[in-house]
């Protein structure tokens, strides 16, 4: 059994941040609170400056002088292409997982699905985007293989959300209520142990949330 890597601090504090981009908790151009980050892991400012430079090495952050860390805006022309990437790479990691879930992880994303019909209902959107990052992950986690884990890592910590702000709310709970049925079918297509319907479902999922959501 290969040992497990171990983790520095400036790791931590990575993977602390790039997690609060990933789920929507950090938004494009809000700015990094370095002291709040140091007090909530209680961790010294010199692994935390260490990550946060790291992150902006890495796009994920942009250092502005007298400024300090901001969230990196994205870039509207690569959506779509980072859509279609990690639409095909997630395909990808279902077949994989598919005959790996165990009857608890899959009752557990059917909590998810519904937690999502909820959040929906209350418009909590930091809520929905934590609890539908949670359902794909599981089954990711699932996977096996660790460059497709590590490559949607790498393109989902980029794939900055929206913050789905929006005036037309019943169009937005429309559309949010048609991903989250698209998530019941994708479970519902792990239960069956489906690959082909997998395949299918991932690829046009990724492909909704990018024209009617992103």
């Amino acid at each position: 059994m290969e040992a497990p890597r171990y983790r520095s601090l400036k790791d931590h504090v990575y993977d602390y941040i790039a997690q609060k981009i990933q789920d929507g908790t950090l938004l494009p151009n809000q700015k990094i609170n370095e002291a709040e980050i140091c007090k909530k892991l209680d961790i010294s400012r010199t692994p935390t400056r260490e990550a946060l430079f790291q992150l902006a090495s890495d796009n994920l952050l942009q250092y502005i002088p007298r400024r300090g860390f901001i969230v990196t805006p994205f870039d509207a022309g690569k959506k779509l292409e980072f859509s279609q990437a990690i639409g095909v790479l997630e395909a990808l990691a279902a077949t994989l997982a598919a005959d790996h879930l165990k009857p608890s992880e899959l009752l557990e994303m059917e909590t998810l699905v519904v937690r999502m019909d909820e959040d929906i209902s209350q418009l909590d959107l930091a809520a929905y985007n934590k609890n539908q990052y949670q359902f794909h992950n599981l089954y990711i986690q699932r996977c096996g293989n660790a460059t497709v884990i590590e490559m949607l890592n790498t393109l989902k910590n980029s794939f900055i959300r929206q913050s789905y702000a929006s005036d037309n709310k019943p169009k937005l709970s429309e559309v949010l209520l048609e991903v989250n049925e698209e998530h019941r079918q994708i479970l519902s297509a792990f239960r069956a142990k489906d690959k082909l319907t997998l395949e299918s479902l991932l690829k046009h999922h990724w492909r909704i949330i990018d024209n009617d959501m992103l």
